[in-house]
């Protein structure tokens, strides 16, 4: 039998025993995960029994019970798209103007409060600017997705979204359900 040992502080450490043997063996390497997300999405439209939504033919997927898009519906959702696109391109161009004229005597005997003033409404600009920069880049994602068929067809889980969603939020990229889990995130 080992002895224990004594220390330069004076207390005594365990004797030294066996190396344990490893008790895990090497984990597989995971699954890619763009790989692993369309296997989820197969195996859960496999279990509610729903396909996944396409377009067929130029008909744009809806919901069950849902009437299917009239061109005019099509027509009235694909204008106020392109609608705001030009109002929002309106709206960049100008802030870009603003933003880059800045203010010309700029810092001239301006105390503190002023500097910071001056900084706040300009960083305030640049947020609207990007959210307008935004607004604008889901809006034309929309008019592409027309444009290929898919629109109407949630990202997440490959159904449609519904008519009414998307009459009331053009822009609508998932479900309500998929939204929902999204924002509990």
């Amino acid at each position: 039998m080992e002895e224990a040992v004594a220390t330069a502080s004076g207390t005594r450490s365990k004797p030294a025993g066996r190396a344990k043997p490893a008790t895990k063996p090497a984990a597989k390497p995971a699954a890619k995960p763009a790989a692993k997300a369309r296997a989820v999405k197969a195996k859960t439209a496999a279990k509610t029994g729903a396909a996944p939504a396409r377009a067929t033919a130029g008909v744009l997927p809806v919901r069950e019970g849902e009437d299917l898009w009239s061109e005019a519906e099509l027509a009235d959702v694909r204008a106020a798209l392109t609608g705001e696109i030009s109002e929002l391109r309106v709206h960049l161009d100008l802030s870009a103007s603003q933003i880059a004229a800045g203010d010309t005597n700029e810092g001239a005997g301006d105390d503190q409060a002023d500097a910071g003033a001056k900084t706040y409404e300009r960083e305030h600009e640049l947020s609207l600017s990007y959210n307008a920069r935004d607004l604008l880049d889901q809006n034309e994602r929309a008019v592409q997705r027309m444009d290929a068929g898919t629109y109407g067809v949630c990202e997440s889980c490959a159904r449609p979204i519904g008519k009414a969603r998307l009459q009331a939020f053009p822009r609508a990229t998932l479900c309500v359900t998929c939204k929902q889990r999204e924002e509990r995130r």
